[in-house]
């Protein structure tokens, strides 16, 4: 059996990352029955518009149901969305923060948590598609050559959202890799137009992303000033009162704030020498 064929329920999560579209390309050809699957993708209003074009367009070209979903702090928990009402100014990340008190951080990440997988579950249980008796299959697109998250996925503690969906990885069971995945783009007629600099895409889902190296962070708000407002304004805010602060919040403590970035945005000199390592985030590629 195919490791990209579904049985019963299954809902692909899909982040609008070349990887992700490429996996979902590899279902729709191995499935001629696809009445069971369901194809979601969670937009936390920080995605690259780019991003937003080409969720839209894999949509529309391979006539696909894509459902975007969005965060929302009442009783459902989410809103379905479309390309044209997509929150585009970080509205649900900022909501959740706001609910939450504090920002998210390497080591407590809960944005990926609360805004994408949990929920896709409070989706598919709005439907009665997944229960505790009936888990569905949740197939996330993690690479072969990604052995780390691989392992992290299969040996991840038990969690409150783990008895509704079991985690599958049809890309790492059939050995796919990066280079698969390029050549795969290589002869397509369209692709995800994301800006590059020295011809190396920098940005990706989530435009300022606090697991992103410092440099790749300085180099996007070098020649994008705008998307670091919404960081810097978040970082220099916490939650007292359901009211924002200024108490100096921040996302990492181990490098320069957003608006220190932001500030020093214009200079020459290199800041971050020695900190440019990014960290893998389950948000996808």
């Amino acid at each position: 059996m195919s490791p990209y064929e579904i049985s019963g329920t299954t809902v692909f999560s899909f982040s609008g990352g070349r990887t992700s579209v490429y996996m979902l390309r590899q279902v729709l050809d191995k499935n001629d029955d696809l009445s069971d699957l369901v194809v979601t993708f969670a937009n936390t209003g920080k995605e690259h518009p780019a991003t937003l074009e080409f969720v839209r367009e894999c949509a529309e070209r391979w006539a696909v149901p894509i459902v975007w979903l969005e965060f929302r702090n009442n009783e459902a928990g989410f809103e379905v969305v479309d390309f044209a009402s997509a929150s585009r100014r970080g509205e649900p990340f900022e909501a959740l923060i706001r609910k939450r008190k504090h920002l998210p951080n390497p080591v407590t990440r809960f944005c990926t948590i609360d805004l994408k997988i949990r929920i896709i579950h409070k989706y598919l249980r709005s439907l009665g598609l997944s229960t505790e008796k009936t888990p569905v299959d949740m197939m996330t697109g993690i690479r072969a050559d990604e052995p780390r998250r691989v392992v992290k996925i299969r040996h991840r503690k038990s969690t409150s959202e783990s008895k509704w969906a079991t985690m599958v990885m049809p890309l790492a069971d059939a050995g796919v890799g990066v280079q698969d995945v390029t050549d795969f783009w290589a002869v397509q007629p369209f692709d995800l137009m994301l800006p590059t600099i020295n011809g190396r895409t920098l940005e990706g889902n989530c435009d300022l992303c606090f697991l992103k190296g410092a440099k790749q962070v300085y180099s996007i708000i070098a020649s994008d000033r705008p998307k670091a407002e919404w960081w810097a304004r978040m970082e220099s805010s916490v939650i007292s009162g359901g009211k924002f602060t200024g108490d100096g919040a921040r996302f990492r403590s181990d490098r320069p704030s957003y608006q220190q970035m932001l500030d020093y945005s214009d200079t020459q000199f290199d800041m971050f020498a020695g900190q440019d390592e990014a960290i893998a985030c389950f948000c996808g590629d």
